[in-house]
């Protein structure tokens, strides 16, 4: 029986995460949950799979509801280091996911990481403590499982690229003007996947499809210019991997995390009846593809370029983003306006190498200071 400490435990990839411990309890145990302020959900998913230990990161959310439950950042890192769990999936939103990702390399757990900004943020940080911990990193995303499955028994040096795909997200037809009037409600509305507020907003901007570059590169070891995206608007294949004789492999299938969800907590191995949905060419039907438009979509290529500068110019975008979002989300900031503040906060930013998560904390800080001042001006000239 395999012990699981699921972070993030009430958001989508959680709660996706959740169906598929559910339907195999005869091979997984949830050791421990831990979310971020929803406790209501989390006191029912506590009645549900009965863990160890139960954590609530925001400590004033679940005033009176358990007093067994550990609370704040402490909480989030005793799941992610539980002496029962065997795979830990950090599931975290955001670059408050970073800590708990190092905590549980470091103990020398099998971290499915669907928090990718961890790796964007703090990318060499994790690659050492995953190191020094001796366990394993597994990606979540079904770009990368994608990748992972068709890298299965090849070496480094026979992969002349990696090929990443994007829906395009509601906007992949719009011109700049029209960005210019997208809302709230239009960006939510994602034509393939269902997903959170925060990634639905990545991806009309793309901005998740550069998170995933950077992702890819230290997962991987593979270098930018060997790292394409192309946008795939059926979201049928997830990834391709080319090979330096010219070969293509593809992994395939209709959009769903609960199989990526799965693999990652099973690797290498595969488990029969995955209880998803079998895939059908038929009717899967054309497939297409086209490329991305890095100046329609700025996020984009800011996040490729931080992504080529490293250090910690790739922590600032992360933290740039997460904070133009959030104003767009609580509609301070125009959607054309995200790129704006992320640029700003690059511009404002001198990059050093993230050698410390003291250095990395720093530059997430500064980004977000620089961000919020750049979002009070954008708001100005927005409402002129």
């Amino acid at each position: 029986m395999t012990g699981v400490a699921l972070l993030g435990c009430t958001g989508s990839i959680g709660q996706s995460a959740l169906a598929v411990l559910d339907r195999h309890r005869d091979r997984f145990r949830v050791v421990a949950l831990a979310a971020h302020r929803n406790a209501a959900e989390l006191s029912a998913q506590c009645d549900r799979f009965a863990p160890e230990v139960a954590a609530l990161v925001d400590p004033v959310a679940g005033n009176g509801l358990s007093a067994n439950w550990l609370k704040g950042r402490e909480g989030l890192i005793a799941a992610a280091t539980h002496s029962d769990a065997d795979v830990v999936l950090n599931a975290v939103v955001g670059a408050a996911g970073l800590d708990a990702t190092l905590a549980a390399l470091e103990a020398g757990k099998r971290l499915a990481l669907a928090n990718k900004e961890s790796l964007v943020a703090g990318g060499p940080l994790v690659l050492d403590a995953l190191k020094r911990g001796g366990g394993q990193l597994v990606p979540v995303d079904s770009e990368h499982s994608a990748i992972l499955q068709c890298l299965r028994g090849a070496h480094n040096k026979e992969v002349r690229r990696l090929v990443l795909t994007a829906s395009g997200g509601p906007f992949r037809n719009h011109s700049r003007a029209q960005l210019e009037h997208v809302t709230r409600e239009d960006a939510l509305r994602h034509p393939t996947w269902d997903m959170g507020a925060k990634i639905t907003i990545d991806s009309a901007t793309l901005a998740n499809k550069a998170l995933e570059v950077i992702e890819a590169h230290f997962l991987f070891g593979v270098d930018y210019d060997r790292i394409d995206v192309v946008v795939h608007p059926q979201s049928i294949i997830h990834s391709m991997v080319e090979f330096v004789d010219g070969s293509v492999l593809a992994q395939l299938g209709f959009p769903d995390m609960e199989l990526p969800i799965l693999y990652a907590l099973t690797h290498p191995e595969r488990i029969l009846d995955s209880g998803t949905r079998s895939f059908d060419p038929v009717a899967a039907g054309s497939l297409t593809f086209e490329p991305v438009d890095h100046e329609r979509f700025g996020a984009f290529r800011l996040g490729i370029e931080a992504g080529r500068t490293g250090g910690t110019a790739p922590a600032v975008y992360n933290a740039a983003n997460e904070v133009a979002v959030a104003a767009f989300l609580a509609g301070d900031l125009p959607f054309a306006g995200i790129p704006e503040v992320i640029a700003a906060a690059l511009e404002a930013h001198n990059p050093c190498g993230a050698d410390s998560l003291a250095i990395v904390l720093a530059a997430d800080a500064e980004a977000r200071e620089h961000a919020r001042h750049a979002i009070q001006q954008e708001k100005v000239r927005w409402q002129a």
